[in-house]
């Protein structure tokens, strides 16, 4: 049984929305729930009439229709509200006030605050000015951006005129841009002149014009980030951001409501393999998840401060965004999170009163390994929530947040994906916090793990499947007409169920809850001996070890069997010597089994992985078995696939 590292007050528990939900369901449906375990069974038991509540309870803008669903249909071509009609930035931009919506902090420490109405105004007069370029219901307004306010603007306009949005990070090369927007035609693309990463500055300007010249049909508009002297004369047909806006300022803020499952916007698969997939959500769809997760799994409430450290290539910006929905400011950052030193984060949260830090696994490892101990040098005061997520939380990183961070908090490991935009695990607010453990499944999400014929597994590792319908399931892919490619995503391997990718294990408790622990992605398990093993159980004890930066595990395909290669980079002055190997093969041995201990044992000097932080395992074992690596523009440091080509000690 996993150690309960934390548990909230009952002072706290009462306060949290979730109560507030409860109380809601006996008054208004005549439901019962005592605790979470009671609310998840019944969401579960009735999805559509969970979503109808929550819908009443978070206050939506919109007609819901006559049904909350539509029965009787396979899964992926379940849609709810079938009938109803709603706009998401309406939704988002009800707040009216001089609060502060959004507060931008560069790893310069340049400031920059948006109240509620100014983002109203720059939504509004954004919405004019694509009015007034003839931008349609439907049609793509793309964002090349850094996380800075006007990013969240142009969404939203995009939004409240009907058209759908997709963006990513402004690291992005132009190859990258172009597998991505290529695919979907934008009308518009905003792009910043630039932007500043580890005290350097990245000036942008010619590769935007290299990928405007490929993209016939959009007009470019330059988000003036750096304030960078070359001008958008460079490019041919660009205008300023400034100069896009200033006949339009003053504009009144209008929404067009559409369906309840038209396109919101588009995000891309970061996978290695073919050009990224183009998933489209729908708005309704994206909402009503998003307002399940802020409001009950992590208790949003209108006084928070929310920071999601993130880029707009990762689906955790526009989650993100939903948060405005709940009241809550947003907290931006755009750089090197540990620049100009690793506490840089803890800077701002203890600066700006932060009250939910969200971040991924590898930072928290990162600070731990860096010394940063913010319980004593920081204060944290304001801070209630934790969220992790981009990989599995290692149980000695759940041990650092409460001894060095801050011993009464909630910590949240969450996991989802791009797929859902959203999450099947998170925290919730009336229980504990187990050391190495997901803390529940979503509320409506029949979650469960299935083995390889699709049979459910009590107790054991396998592969994790929902066995009912969404809101945020995708509409579809952009230019699958026949829906054959999103069939065979999600819904092929096994019939009837949604199949997401993660090898996963379902922990159940006494008090009738049910954790998770989550082992890594089921397409990168390696299978040596024909038993399967997360990479996450290698490198939580690999990486307990001093000497060790960080690794990544692969199969190799050795001798009609398979083997594990594990790769590791090395502190400085450290040394992979006999010791070391055989230190490393004993913590594996010892604290996870003799089928983990890897084959052979090789440094590297760099570790490839994927811009959101994830490292890419799949793009390792092709490289390592001569296979061509597709779509290296998903990667962040795609030149670290060198490290791991041609290397001898492979063949021995």
């Amino acid at each position: 049984m996993s150690e309960i590292l934390w548990r909230p007050t009952p002072e706290q528990a009462l306060a949290s929305n979730t109560t507030a939900f409860l109380e809601f369901l006996v008054a208004t449906r005549g439901v019962s729930c005592e605790g979470w375990p009671a609310l998840w069974r019944f969401s579960v038991a009735d999805p559509p009439g969970f979503w109808d509540a929550l819908w009443d309870f978070a206050g939506l803008i919109g007609e819901k229709g006559p049904r909350p669903v539509t029965d009787g249909r396979p899964l992926h071509e379940t849609r709810f509200f079938p009938e109803g009609s709603i706009c998401y930035a309406e939704n988002i931009l009800r707040h009216q006030g001089g609060r502060e919506a959004l507060v931008f902090r560069g790893e310069d420490g340049h400031r920059i605050a948006w109240s509620r109405d100014r983002l109203r105004a720059e939504v509004a007069a954004l919405a004019c000015a694509y009015r007034a370029e003839g931008i349609q219901p439907g049609d793509r307004i793309a964002g090349w951006l850094p996380d800075i306010p006007e990013a969240i603007a142009a969404f939203l306009a995009a939004n409240a005129i009907g058209a759908v949005w997709s963006s990513c990070s402004p690291d992005f090369g132009p190859a990258g841009v172009l597998d991505r927007f290529g695919q979907i035609a934008p009308k518009l693309l905003l792009a910043a002149d630039g932007y500043r990463y580890g005290g350097k500055v990245f000036r942008n300007l010619p590769r935007i014009a290299e990928a405007v010249a490929s993209l016939p049909g959009t007009k470019p508009v330059i988000v003036p980030f750096l304030g960078a002297d070359a001008g958008p004369g460079e490019i041919p047909g660009a205008i300023g951001l400034e100069a896009f806006l200033a006949p339009h300022r003053g504009g009144a803020l209008a929404f067009a409501r559409r369906p309840f499952n038209s396109p919101l916007f588009i995000l891309f698969s970061s996978g290695t393999t073919g050009k990224p997939k183009c998933i489209i959500h729908s708005q309704g769809g994206i909402l009503l998840k998003h307002a399940s997760e802020h409001l009950l799994h992590t208790d949003v409430r209108p006084d928070d401060r929310l920071f999601y450290f993130t880029t707009l290539g990762w689906m955790m910006w526009n989650w993100q965004v939903s948060g405005l929905m709940t009241g809550a400011t947003l907290l931006l950052f755009d750089g090197n999170p540990f620049h100009p030193r690793p506490a840089a984060l803890f800077d701002i949260a203890e600066q700006e009163r932060m009250s939910i830090l969200g971040t991924s696994a590898k930072w928290i490892d990162s600070v731990h390994k860096a010394g940063v101990a913010p319980h004593f040098t920081h204060d944290l005061a304001s801070l209630r929530a934790i969220l992790s997520t981009g990989s599995p939380l290692a149980p000695e990183s759940f041990d650092y947040v409460y001894d060095k961070v801050k011993p009464d908090v909630l910590l949240a490991s969450i996991s989802g994906g791009t797929d859902v935009c959203g999450c099947f695990a998170l925290g919730e607010p009336l229980g504990p916090v187990r050391r190495g453990e997901l803390a529940t499944r979503a509320l409506a999400h029949d979650v469960d793990v299935v083995d390889d014929d699709g049979k459910p597994l009590r107790g054991g590792m396998g592969e994790l499947v929902c066995r009912n319908a969404f809101p945020s399931m995708p509409l579809g892919f952009w230019n699958d007409e026949d829906g054959a490619r999103y069939r065979a995503a999600y819904f092929e391997r096994f019939p009837g169920l949604w199949h997401h990718g993660d090898f996963c294990q379902i922990v159940e408790h006494e008090d009738g809850s049910a954790g998770l622990i989550i082992t890594g992605r089921s397409d990168a398990v390696l299978n040596p001996g024909g038993v399967r093993i997360g990479t996450a159980e290698i490198y939580r004890q690999v990486e307990k070890l001093p000497e060790i930066v960080e690794s990544i595990a692969i199969g190799q395909e050795w001798k009609g069997d398979v083997r594990v290669v594990l790769f590791v980079r090395l502190a400085e002055e450290a040394t992979l010597d006999e010791a070391l190997e055989s230190r490393i093969r004993r913590i594996i041995r010892d604290n996870a089994s003799p089928r983990h201990v890897p084959a052979r044992i090789l440094t590297v000097p760099d570790i490839p992985r994927t811009r959101s932080g994830k490292i890419t395992e799949i793009a390792v074992r092709d490289v390592v078995h001569g296979r061509e690596v597709k779509n290296r523009e998903a990667l962040a440091n795609p030149d670290a696939l060198a490290h791991f080509r041609d290397r001898a000690e492979l063949q021995a």
